[in-house]
């Protein structure tokens, strides 16, 4: 530790508040809140006194920390969940997009309500049920065959009164509200039953759907009827997961929390009407430096992604200052909701569950998860190293061009972050400015415009990136490096050449030879594959596009508009030569005399 740091770190206040984790160039890696400043921060930097392999992992990186007083511990709570949210720290508990659970959103305050499966959940005047074990997709199937509710998003109000009812209610799936053929006290009455199955009376649904299943097997439909009888054989599988034992039909949430040092994960078991709906365990990246303060992490994150609707939660460790965490989330549910571990009854023996789940899924997924952080943030580290860079590549960006004889030149740009990709940062880039094959003036041209997107603060491609990665030699190196020092970014860069897997920097013109089953070169192959891919992809679409647009404005009456229909219509110039005219009179925008005219070019000419 420098002496830096131990001045820093003997002037920390002894206040709450949070503190920011930071390697050498300031990148965030850890957000942490504390009780008291002074008292958490020194212990991380206490080698001794760290545990866990995760934190010694991450340490090895911090060559510095920040920190903000909060004036309570509430605060410093909600700042560090603001925080983590804004910066995704690799060394946080992070809950991902797809660990938002599924509910049912019911717009109660409607004439006719209308019902849809969420995983997002807004502050608004519907009511929400949930969550929804199993599948969603299931599940509205299920609920559609018993309850024919309203699913769209019509106005009634705008519609005409000979408004035609759309195909939902033709199968038997809406009662056409919209067309005024049920009123409004006999839709009421199907919400109270629907409103009933939700809080787990299931009697009507079960009626229903063997009413439904004799029907369709009397009419010969078989294959509807095997339908049916799955949705009831999942019924009954829901309710055999009620909890024995229950003096009521209780709602409570329950969560477990193991580590084994260098693998995290979290149980989460969500009992509803006195069925458990939910038990999914949910592997976690996490340096904190105890059980305690990273379950308190966990739940204030996960019900700020997931709908709170119980007011008793029981766990298998007391959260750091719980009184705090209780605080926070009785705000977030706008009514009071307790904490507890508890010792006997029902809820007992549903944390007992969790755990029990909990420590078998981490015995023997233990390699899985081990691979996992290795080939993901354990890479990156590794990479750091072996590179010799200046700071943790956590967002890394990769450049290819793809073209035939320099004709329909594109380039393509794949992001990882923390190891992991980020399909929906993904760029491509049509090359306007190059004549002919020039892969070198290419490179040049896509990365100048993502650096001028960087330069002009225009944050549609995302943050600036800690690493660009180029696929080719010193070549293509040499013309990113251009770009880069023009833009004054300071951006570190190197180049992947695809016949050695070997990495060009810009310390030496000799490439560097990264072990071959280094985790490091295999991230570095999978980034360059990945932008390949996605490059050669986009030039397969515009080389079809501009092939078929060729050989289409010879024909008149096909201008660029009707090029355009052609193309969305058929995909292939292969396709529209094979075109019978009956089917090329039955395209909308196509008249008659032009698709004579495109049948006889291709078939008489």
């Amino acid at each position: 530790m420098t002496s830096t740091l131990k001045d820093k770190i003997a002037k920390l206040p002894n206040e709450p508040g949070v503190y920011i984790m930071m390697d050498e160039q300031g990148k965030v890696l850890y957000i942490g809140k504390a009780k008291v400043l002074k008292n958490r921060v020194k212990q991380y930097f206490a080698r001794s006194s760290v545990a866990h392999e995760k934190v010694r992992i991450m340490m090895n990186h911090v060559r510095d920390f920040r920190y903000i007083i909060c004036a309570s511990e509430m605060d410093a709570l909600t700042l560090e969940n603001n925080l983590i949210k804004e910066h995704k720290p690799p060394y946080n508990i992070l809950l991902k997009d797809d660990k938002h659970f599924a509910y049912v959103r019911l717009t109660a305050y409607e004439d006719f309500p209308r019902i849809e499966i969420i995983r997002k959940v807004k502050k608004d005047r519907a009511k929400y049920f949930g969550p929804i074990g199993g599948s969603s997709r299931e599940f509205t199937d299920l609920i559609k065959q018993s309850f024919p509710l309203v699913s769209c998003k019509h106005d009634f109000s705008k519609l005409p009164k000979n408004h035609r009812p759309c195909l939902n209610h033709h199968i038997g799936r809406c009662l056409a509200p919209c067309n005024g053929k049920i009123t409004k006290e006999e839709y009421a009455r199907i919400i109270a039953r629907f409103t009933e199955f939700l809080k787990g009376d299931d009697s009507f649904v079960v009626k229903t759907l063997t009413e439904k299943m004799l029907e369709a097997s009397q009419n010969e439909e078989y294959e509807k009827a095997l339908n049916i009888k799955q949705q009831l054989e999942q019924l009954t599988m829901m309710r055999e997961k009620r909890i024995t034992n229950l003096t009521k039909l209780v709602d409570f949430d329950a969560f477990a929390l193991f580590t084994d040092g260098q693998n995290t994960a979290v149980n989460v078991s969500c009992v509803r009407s006195g069925k458990v709906v939910v038990c999914e365990n949910i592997p976690v990246n996490d340096a904190s430096l105890s059980e305690p303060q990273a379950i308190s992490s966990f739940l204030t994150q996960y019900y700020a992604n997931n709908v709170l609707t119980v007011k008793e939660i029981a766990v298998n460790i007391v959260p750091e200052d719980c009184a705090v965490v209780e605080a926070v989330l009785s705000e977030i549910a706008g009514r009071k909701v307790s904490i507890a571990k508890p010792d006997k009854g029902v809820k007992k023996d549903v944390v007992n569950m969790a755990e029990r789940n909990l420590k078998d899924y981490l015995e023997k997924s233990k390699n899985t998860l081990e691979r996992k952080f290795l080939s993901t943030v354990g890479a990156v580290g590794q990479l750091k190293e072996l590179l010799n860079m200046k700071n943790l590549p956590m967002r890394m960006e990769c450049f290819d061009i793809s073209n035939i004889s320099g004709v329909d030149k594109v380039a393509a740009m794949a992001v990882f972050k923390g190891g992991e990709r980020q399909n929906s940062q993904y760029r491509r880039f049509r090359i306007r400015t190059v004549e002919g094959a020039d892969d070198f003036a290419s490179m040049s041209e896509a990365v100048a415009r993502r650096l001028q997107k960087i330069k002009d603060g225009n944050t549609e491609f995302g943050k600036q990136p800690d690493l660009i990665v180029v696929d080719g030699g010193l070549g293509q190196l040499h013309a990113a490096q251009r770009e880069i020092e023009k833009s004054g970014l300071g951006i570190e860069l190197i180049s992947l050449a695809e016949r050695n897997e070997e990495v060009y920097t810009l310390h030496d013109n000799k490439p560097v030879i990264l072990p071959r089953e280094s985790y490091a070169l295999k991230l570095l192959i999978n980034l360059r594959d990945e932008t390949h891919r996605f490059a050669v992809d986009y030039f397969r679409k515009l080389h079809t596009k501009n092939a078929l647009k060729s050989a289409l404005q010879e024909i008149e009456g096909v201008g660029e508009v009707r090029q355009k229909i052609l193309f969305k219509h058929f995909q292939t110039i292969e396709r529209i030569e094979k075109a019978t005219l009956e089917e090329l009179e039955a395209i909308e925008g196509i008249s008659k005399p032009t698709a004579q005219n495109i049948y006889k070019h291709f078939n008489l000419g």
